[in-house]
């Protein structure tokens, strides 16, 4: 039987097999042993096992201290270094064994060393490649998301976590369903289920863009790329999820910022064409104005009725061809940065003389005008002229957008606004403002008239903010649309 056991103990050739005895003399000794730690039996009969430690251990009295260890827990596990008779060290698996008779008392020790530093040193390489991995997804800005062949979710990087605003263990073992609008789900769980059943693939393989879902509800646009591997006879898919929001956004802002640059090329052209306008249109209106003028005179102070209106007609059209002049230089002016001639002026006269141009032909439209000046606003530093032509802007505006409404009330009135400023008000009970222009209401050539230019609220907006005002529009009380735009009223100082 002893026999028996020493050949099962030497046939141990990848374990170090020996005994000691009380004091930790090798009574025992293997030829796994002698393979692994290079001494032969004759070497280390009788021997302290102290040798098999390294110089360090030695030095801290770790065998005797093992030693006691073992005889009061009966049995240690351990990891350390050891010594060859080379003077090499490996890392050795060792097991000490307490071995009692009997009547309990201390026989000696039985001790098994394995040598586990090649398994240890891969276990270590496998450790760095894999922290290693997890270092370059966690910067890696796509998200990733590994599934199994049923569609649940495996993984879950750190970028998927910030991108679709769920946390790791939220996710996992979940449908990955749950991170696709729902009109998406179904879709996805049939074509898994088709590639699997026929081999062919819909996405594998390629990069396509889709949607999904945010923890929130936020459905966004992505491009996603999905890989297949196979480990250990399973199959498993790696998505690599793209956010799109921010390349969208941009592509947004690039094609406004090209829209916009159109805009401002069409808008200085119309600044050069008006300028030339300007002065290519005063010398007639000029000549127009003097030949009313001498018609008028010719006809003198007739006491025929007839003339007599002719005279004052022609009296009226005189005086509306010099203001045409005035607001043709005036428009000049400005367009080419001049001064524009703000003065102190009755608002109420500015007003009034707005409104009997720009009401022409209400009446017999149908519309009923309500005039409402506040009072103790009476003077304000303005463009008379300018400021006129934005109420007869706004007032035959306000006179089209009623001609289709069974209910025609235009309504203009003054109020106090923020100190040092009155507000005008032109409201009408019009068709309104459809939400898509309300927006790029003011902005040059946006217009809702089939053959409008779309120039007259930009150049309103742009003389009120010449002004230092402001202009907006805003649905009315029960229909149509009021507008309001602000002058400065004048001080004490301006007078």
């Amino acid at each position: 039987m002893a026999e028996e056991l020493g050949l099962l103990i030497d046939g141990a050739s990848g374990y170090a097999i020996y005994m000691m005895d009380p004091e930790g003399r090798v009574t025992i000794w293997n030829r796994g042993a002698e393979r692994m730690k290079g001494w032969t039996e004759a070497e280390v009969i009788g021997c302290n096992y102290s040798m098999f430690y390294t110089p360090e251990d030695v030095n801290a009295g770790k065998p005797a201290e093992d030693l006691a260890r073992a005889a009061a827990q009966g049995r240690i596990e351990e990891e350390s270094w050891r010594l060859r008779k080379d003077g090499s060290e490996f890392l050795a698996s060792v097991t000490i064994t307490a071995l009692r008779d009997e009547t309990g008392a201390l026989r000696g020790f039985g001790k098994v060393n394995r040598d586990i530093t090649d398994q240890k040193a891969s276990g270590a390489a496998i450790l760095r490649r894999e922290q290693h991995l997890r270092s370059i997804l966690a910067t890696v800005p796509d998200a990733m998301v590994v599934m199994d062949e049923h569609g649940v979710i495996a993984s879950f990087s750190r970028a998927a976590e910030q991108m679709f605003g769920y946390e790791a263990t939220e996710v996992v073992g979940q449908d990955v369903g749950m991170l696709m609008p729902p009109a998406e789900r179904g879709k996805h769980g049939e074509h898994l289920r088709t590639y699997l059943t026929t081999g062919i693939p819909h996405v594998i393989g390629t990069v396509r863009p889709a949607s999904a879902q945010r923890a929130n509800g936020e459905i966004f646009a992505i491009e996603i790329a999905v890989g297949e591997a196979s480990i250990a006879g399973e199959r498993i898919f790696t998505g690599f999820v793209r956010d799109l929001t921010n390349r969208h956004e941009t592509a947004r802002k690039m094609k406004e910022l090209q829209s916009e640059l159109v805009h401002v090329s069409r808008v200085s052209a119309m600044g050069t064409m008006a300028s030339t306008l300007a002065h290519e249109i005063n010398q007639p209106l000029t000549a127009i104005a003097a030949y009313l003028e001498t018609t008028r005179a010719m006809i003198g102070d007739s006491e025929d009725e007839m003339l007599v209106e002719i005279a004052e007609a022609l009296e009226l059209a005189a005086a509306q061809s010099f203001r045409a002049g005035t607001i043709v230089r005036r428009l000049r002016a400005f367009v080419d940065g001049s001064d524009t001639g703000f003065q102190v002026e009755r608002l109420d006269a500015l007003v009034e003389e707005a409104t009997s141009l720009g009401l022409l032909g209400a009446h017999e439209a149908g519309v009923k005008v309500t005039m409402t000046i506040a009072a103790g606003l009476d003077r304000v530093l303005v463009d008379r002229v300018q400021i006129q032509q934005v109420l007869v802007n706004l007032i035959r505006n306000a006179i089209q957008s009623m001609a289709c409404s069974s209910c025609k009330e235009l309504t203009i009135a003054t109020a106090p606004d923020r100190a040092g400023w009155v507000r005008v008000t032109v409201a009408d009970t019009g068709i309104g403002l459809a939400p898509g222009i309300r927006d790029r209401l003011f902005e040059a050539f946006a217009t809702t008239k089939e053959d409008g230019m779309g120039l007259g609220l930009s150049i309103c907006r742009t003389i009120v903010e010449a002004h230092g005002g402001k202009i907006w529009a805003e649905a009315g009380a029960t229909s149509g649309t009021a507008f309001h735009f602000c002058v400065p009223l004048a001080g004490d100082h301006d007078v």
